[in-house]
């Protein structure tokens, strides 16, 4: 839980990551600004530098005893191991609390301490990890993979900089004033918006590009793993500077001074820049004075503004669930000063998402319409079919010859059709289906394990028949460690979303992967939403490919999907086949969500097996009894339609089946 007192790697050593570095001695120098976030890929030295730089925080003065590192200056009046008058104090190195993703609210908040009340008959409150990071560092590695209700708790704290615990028959509020700061790496999910904005501080970190740089990374971490302790004692004095720095800008911070003219810069900014809610602004003030004040400045100036602005700002400029927070460098200059905004859409990420309107990008539609510019007119409904084949207007698929490949962009506006998952079964928290979670009402119990909440009345039930055998140890209720029960809880879980996506040639004519990609980007925010974890399968050619393994990250998916080529041929038994596996897989790793598979196809298999369709019923079948729920989107469309897609939905048991009409006259219905 705390900083081990073995050497770490010194903060001074760390190569690159400047705005990494500046955000964490910011949070250092002023905790109230809210922590920072630092997102970025794995091995960038996230969590090495934040462990280096607890060392380096002041010492602090606590109450001796006090479970709740009161300050023995100013104690927490409210404190639950108070009153401390006349309470001796003791210096101790600032404590670095490291929260792990799977811990309960009582784990984080604090309890009542059921156990000792019912063993011992002491009402006590049970500290969580909030009071131990009480003037301290309370650090979340993967952030993004904790409960949103954690999250919620984790950044009230941070932000009242007290704990509120009501439940249990416990009233009990304590002081938790501590520097939060969470990593996580953006490929395994985002935060959503409104967590995001809670954070402080946010810097992006990338492994070096640049060859001597990596060197001298490998040069250091491997001199630091032969002689950590000699290696510490290179950069002490480095590090022991830092240290003072740090002393000293919190004592000056106060004297820095924040001119009318820098709120109104730092104001103006955000309104041009279209950041929702005040907290930006309020944020990027004590960024800037901070920022000042660490570089030895009176005044707070420009400079010191357009520095806070970059790392308040990029993760709050995030529209939709599919967008990348970011923040160009250029579009924050404009706003910094009297420039009008350019006319040109903005860059990738900076705009609405794939399921939003009217935010300022050309619509899919109007590429498409300049994609198709110079290319030959295809066939309109009425028309003869190209082939001389009744009804079947792709059939120069059907052919031997290869189909040209082409990548289509995704039609917008399309909007997500409910999908409900088979039986019952546990996995992690989400908003998909009813299921055994972490969190919800109790619906049973199990024995007691240590750190598992207690359920008072099954308890007391376990211990009643033994009463009269334990009358001999004294008056009143006798319990035991083996009468505890937990509770058994029944929430709102996740799901395995597989998307099988038929990526053939008969796809794409009519431009039909436009608006495939279209409804599948809009099932992807449906997933964001439900919390759910996706993959993709594309089936082409003469096999199928995982494009995408289980994540939570569904930008990730879009970015994919969007890039996915449509030509060759339909190997449909192959896609459902690589879907079985992957739920296997998935299954075997413990993973206990509840598979949901989305066919995404026309029907017409016609490679990789002597009788394609057939293989394909029989596909659907196994993929089913492995436990999977399997869904079919009929992207069939036209005049004449041979009805292959909802003849596989029948064979597989009944699969539902969605047409990708439907949701196109939806979309119109309600727009």
């Amino acid at each position: 839980m705390t900083a081990a007192s073995a050497p770490a790697f010194p903060f001074s050593a760390l190569v690159g990551h400047d705005d990494m570095r500046t955000a964490l001695l910011v949070n250092a120098v002023n905790p109230n600004i809210g922590g920072v976030l630092v997102r970025g890929e794995k091995g960038t030295a996230k969590s090495t530098a934040v462990r280096s730089l607890v060392r380096l925080l002041p010492d602090v003065e606590v109450v001796a005893g006090c479970p709740f590192s009161c300050d023995p200056r100013d104690p927490d009046r409210h404190c639950p191991a108070g009153p401390h008058d006349g309470a001796a104090p003791r210096s101790r190195p600032a404590r670095l609390v490291e929260l792990p993703v799977g811990a309960s609210t009582d784990r984080v908040a604090g309890s009542l301490d059921v156990a000792r009340a019912l063993t011992e008959g002491e009402r006590a409150f049970d500290p969580g990890l909030l009071a131990a990071a009480h003037r301290g560092v309370l650090y979340v590695d993967e952030v993004n993979l904790l409960a949103d209700h954690l999250v919620d708790l984790l950044l009230d704290a941070a932000a009242l900089g007290v704990n509120y615990v009501e439940r249990d028959g416990v009233s009990v509020r304590h002081a938790a004033r501590f520097l939060l700061i969470g990593t996580m790496n953006p490929e395994e999910g985002e935060l959503r918006p409104q967590l995001l904005d809670r954070f402080g501080l946010s810097v992006e970190v990338r492994g070096s590009r640049d060859p001597a740089e990596r060197a001298e990374v490998v040069r250091r971490r491997l001199a630091f793993e032969a002689g950590p302790a000699a290696f510490a004692r290179a950069y002490e004095s480095q590090d022991a500077a830092v240290r003072e720095r740090i002393g000293r800008t919190r004592e000056s911070l106060s004297r820095v001074a924040l001119a009318d003219r820098m709120v109104a810069l730092i104001a103006g900014a955000c309104a041009k820049l279209d950041v929702d809610g005040l907290r930006a602004d309020i944020v990027c003030a004590k960024t800037a004075v901070a920022l000042a004040a660490l570089d030895g400045a009176d005044e707070v100036r420009e400079e010191h503004v357009r520095r806070a602005a970059l790392l308040v700002l990029s993760h709050r400029r995030r529209r939709g669930p599919l967008e990348q927070p970011s923040l160009d460098e250029q579009e924050l200059d404009r706003a910094l000063g009297d420039e009008p905004p350019d006319d040109e859409p903005p860059p990738d990420g900076h705009g609405g998402g794939p399921a939003g309107g009217g935010n300022g990008r050309p619509s899919s539609v109007t590429r498409s319409a300049r994609e198709d510019a110079g290319r030959p007119r295809e066939r309109q409904p009425g028309t003869p079919p190209r082939s001389g084949r009744a009804g079947d207007d792709e059939a120069p698929f059907e052919r031997d010859e290869p189909a040209p490949e082409r990548t289509d962009e995704p039609l917008t506006g399309l909007r997500a059709v409910p999908l409900a998952v088979r039986g019952g079964g546990e996995g992690a928290a989400g908003r998909r289906a009813p299921g055994r979670t972490e969190t919800g009402r109790a619906v049973g119990e199990r024995p007691h394990e240590p750190g598992a909440g207690v359920a008072l009345l099954p308890t007391l039930m376990a211990a009643a028949p033994h009463q009269r055998a334990r009358e001999r140890r004294g008056p009143g209720l006798a319990l035991e460690r083996a009468d505890l029960r937990s509770p058994v809880l029944e929430g709102r879980r996740g799901t395995l979303l597989v998307f099988v996506v038929d990526a053939s040639g008969s796809m794409a004519a009519r431009r039909r992967m436009a608006a495939v990609k279209g409804a599948v980007l809009a099932l992807l925010v449906d997933a964001y939403q439900r919390r759910d974890l996706v993959a993709l399968i594309a089936a082409r050619g003469t096999g199928a490919e995982l494009v995408l393994p289980p994540t939570a990250s569904v930008e990730v998916a879009a970015g994919r999907l969007r890039e996915m080529r449509a030509g060759g041929r339909t190997p449909l038994r192959a896609g459902l086949d690589r879907a079985r596996e992957l739920v296997r897989a998935q299954r075997l790793r413990g993973d206990r969500r509840q598979p949901l598979v989305l066919l995404v196809t026309d029907g017409r298999a016609n490679a990789g097996d002597p009788d394609p369709p057939d293989a394909a019923r029989r596909a659907a079948v196994a993929l089913r009894r492995e436990g999977a729920t399997l869904a079919v989107v009929d992207s069939e469309q036209g005049p004449v339609r041979l009805g292959m897609a909802a003849a596989l939905a029948e064979a597989a048991g009944g699969a539902p089946l969605i047409s990708l009409d439907a949701l196109a006259a939806e979309t119109r219905r309600v727009a």
